[in-house]
This record gives structure tokens, sequence and C-alpha cells, in this order.
């Protein structure tokens, strides 16, 4: 099933007169930003919220830079009618948020808590009536910590209640909310989290972490069957997805070691992930090769066609392609980041290197072409299914200055590269339905706590005072214009 996009979003508005706009982006394309709940909310302990695997894990020390929490995250919590006034001078059509499970059902499971739901369901009244589409995303990482005690991702009985939780999200919002994900980024929440241990929860066993994968994407495909179940109480049909992190692993040369680490690499990162949605099977090369640290013994009979319940849209989360290569001895540890150790598995030697392109405050290299590479690929494998990038955009070392504005004019040219290659998608005949900016504001990183700032929006965390960016007045031009300007 793949319904048209909602009614709510707008016309791209054409360019006043005199205006030189280059690429102009269909009409009903979405325009948004992105942020999840850890990250912005703050009120950790408001109104009956339980603890989370990363108020835990982020609580240990050692765990986060800084020793930062979860508080004061941006205080979204608090501030969400500031911060929807904002999105609405920004012209934003859609906004991408994430609901907190521990909100809802404190345990993870059993009783529901009232004053969770309200907070959505205010925020979604909100966004409506500023007319901004709300997208929210059922698990952005922040499981309750009482079902991890329980054995977490790794065992089966989370993704049970996983769907039941996304029952009760949806029979709340399913009135006003059409576009759902119900996963982010499952490869972070189960390589980084239960292999690498850099995430939270912040265990270190391979073999957990690819049950993890599994139940996450069982989880995934049971809470969409229970949510278009009970669609029909709604006068909306809801469009299901989730947001993968799908980057390119290219081979550093074409010598066929280093192929051969690529296509091992690229299994590991994302066919396992995607064979098991559009085909129905985890891919063969990366069972056989992972043999040493599991034998796939949690896939159960009727699991894949579970997993495989058809999409209606897929989100892209892309921020910069990888290079691999087949001679471990070409690593450099002082250049690995925690993505890279937690790929080192199964037998196959791989080491991932860098080019010398420009880089992010992350240390991420940018070559915006693997975001095309992204596209064209998921296009030909996912045919029919709507395709938007819901996560893009790049940390800085921003600073207010004596003006008084943020002048990060390296985000803004990092953003303008990636739009240009999703337009060249589209021209190709790729289904690119809209694109959201990550993030709307600064806030919680992760391990790296507040030391980066991905935010279009700076916040004070101090006095938690907003200020727009120079790359945020950028986005909203673009989407006054519905385009880019030519390139000088």
């Amino acid at each position: 099933m793949n319904p048209s996009p909602s009614s709510t979003q707008s016309p791209a508005p054409a360019p006043k007169a005199g205006e030189a706009t280059e690429v102009r982006f269909p009409e009903g394309f979405v325009w948004g930003a992105a942020t999840a709940s850890f990250q912005v909310e703050g009120s950790t302990t408001a109104d009956g919220r339980g603890t989370s695997i990363w108020d835990t894990f982020s609580a240990t020390p050692g765990k986060v830079i800084g020793g930062d929490t979860g508080e004061p995250g941006t205080d979204h919590y608090r501030r969400y009618v500031e911060d929807v006034a904002l999105m609405r001078e920004l012209g934003l059509g859609a906004y991408r948020f994430s609901v907190a499970w521990p909100r809802i059902q404190p345990d993870g499971k059993g009783g529901i808590n009232r004053a969770g739901l309200d907070f959505y369901d205010r925020l979604v009244d909100e966004l409506l009536a500023a007319g901004i589409d709300p997208w929210p995303t059922l698990y952005h990482w922040d499981l309750p910590q009482q079902l991890e005690d329980d054995g977490g991702w790794p065992v089966r009985d989370t993704a049970l209640r996983f769907a039941e939780y996304a029952a009760v999200v949806h029979g709340t919002l399913g009135d006003r909310v059409t576009n759902w994900n119900t996963l982010n980024e499952p490869w972070c929440a189960s390589f980084l989290g239960y292999g690498e241990g850099v995430h939270a929860p912040g265990r270190t066993d391979p073999a957990a972490a690819l049950a993890a994968a599994h139940h996450l994407l069982l989880g995934h495909g049971l809470a969409v069957a229970a949510i278009r179940e009970q669609a029909g109480q709604f006068d909306r049909v809801p469009r299901l997805g989730l947001a993968h992190n799908q980057t390119v692993m290219w081979p550093d040369t074409d010598s066929p070691a280093d192929q051969a680490a690529a296509r091992f690499a690229d299994g590991l990162r994302n066919r396992i992930f995607t064979d098991p949605l559009f085909h129905g099977a985890y891919p063969e090369d990366i069972v056989e090769g992972l043999a040493s640290i599991t034998d796939f013994g949690f896939v159960r009979d009727g699991d894949l066609a579970v997993i495989s319940t058809p999409l209606d849209m897929l989100g892209i989360n892309f921020y910069n392609p990888q290079w691999v290569s087949g001679d471990p001895a070409r690593v450099d540890p002082a250049t690995l980041d925690d993505g890279d150790n937690a790929m080192r598995l199964g037998d196959v030697p791989m080491a991932f290197v860098r080019r010398g392109l420009p880089t992010t405050a992350m240390g991420w290299e940018i070559e915006p072409e693997g975001l095309y590479a992204v596209m064209t690929r998921l296009a030909a494998e996912a045919p029919g299914v709507d395709l938007y990038v819901c996560e893009n955009g790049a940390a800085f070392e921003d600073v207010i200055t004596e003006d008084g504005g943020v002048h990060d004019h390296e985000r803004t040219a990092y953003i303008d590269a990636h739009l240009r290659e999703v337009h060249r998608a589209i021209e190709a005949g790729v289904p690119m339905r809209g694109y959201f900016v990550w993030s709307l504001m600064d806030n919680f990183e992760w391990a790296w706590g507040y030391s980066k700032r991905f935010g279009i929006v700076h916040v004070d965390y101090e006095t938690q005072r907003r200020t727009l960016k120079d790359s945020a007045l950028w986005y909203s031009d673009v989407i006054r214009r519905g385009g880019l300007l030519r390139e000088s």
C-alpha cells in the first residue's frame, strides 16, 4: 500500500519576480526538520516519566563527554509552544520528533501514563494549528530501563512489547497523524548499543547486537501490523516506514581484497537490515561470515514475513560515506570512530580509510555524492516506496559573534550540496518526497553530550535562548523559494 502524501503538505511557493532559482523541487515536496525525544525534551522525571537506558547510561561516569545527561536537553518538554512558533517562522512544512517510550509506559509494559500521552497530544495539536505536519518516530533509542533489565532488544519479548506500545500511541494520535516511523537507525541501536558499547545500554556482546538487530526489525513489523489493524477506527490511512542510516561502503581501490571488504562492510551496515525488509531474507554472505559469532537461531518461522511487510515509505538518514580496504594494516587507530570499530566483525579483514576530504566537527568526511548513491540504490531495491531524507546535517564549531549571529557557512554549504544531490536523484526518477534537516536545534548529542552542535538553531544551554543561525535563515529562504539559487 502506498497512499499519496498527506494533504497537509503545501505546494512549494513560486519564486518572486527577478529571483534566480536554479533547481525547483516538486510540488508537495516536504520541507522539514528533525529532533529526538531524549536529545531535546529534558524534564526526564516529570509527570510520571520512567527511566530509559539513556538516563542510566549517561549517569554512568565516563560514558558521556563532560558527564552530560538528558537534562536540560533544550527544555522542549516545557518550551514546545515557543519551539513550534519558531518552526512556523522558518516555514517548516513538517516536524519529525520521537515519542519517549518511558513517558508512555514507564516500565515499557502494562499501565499507561496518561500525562505522557497528553504531552504528545498537545504537541501534535500545536503543530497542526501552525500548519506543520507531525511526523512521529516511535523509537529513537530511549528503551525503558525495565525492559533492558529484562533482557533488552536481544530478547524476543521486547519486540512484542514495542508493538503494544506502538498501538497505544497510534490509538491516541492516529486521528491526526498520517506519517509514522517505527524505528530510527536500528543499526545504531543494535551495533553501537549492544556490540560496541558506546551507546546505551553499553553492552559489548556481538552476538547480542545481532539478536538485537533482528528483534528491532521484528518489532518494526509487528508495530506496522498493529497500527494497520486498528487504523479503521480513524478517517485517516497511516503511512508507515522506518528511518535507516544507510550509507555507501566504497572500496578504496579496485583490488579484489578491497572490493571483498567493502562488500562485507556493506552487508553489516546496510544489507543486514534492507534484505530482511525488502526481500524477506538475511544476506547469505553475512550469515556465513558471522558464523563464528552466531547461528542466527533467534530467527523463528514467520519472522521474516512479518519484517518484510510492505512499507509505504522509507527514511534515509545520511551523513557521510565510507571507504573500505581489505588490508587491516592500513587502519590508523587515531582515525577510527566508534562506528568503524563496531563494523569489524566476522572473518573478513577490513580497514576504514580516510581520503583527505574536508570533515565536519565529528571527523566525518564530506562527500554529498554518497547520498545520491544511497537514494538511487534504495529506489531500485524498493520500487514503489516513497523515499524521504529523514536526517541530514553536520556539526561544526559554532560561535555567537559580536553581532549576535551564528555565521555557520560550512553548515549551509553542507546542506546545500546534499540538497542538490536530492534534486539530482529526483531528476533521475527517484521518488524522493521530502527532506528533514538534522537538527532543528542544538541538543544532547548522545555520547558526545553537549559538545557537538548540529542545529540550525543555536541553543544557550544555561538560558535556553534560541538564536537562528545563518543556516536556518538560508533554509527558510530555500523553503520559501521551493528551490536553490544558481551556484556562483
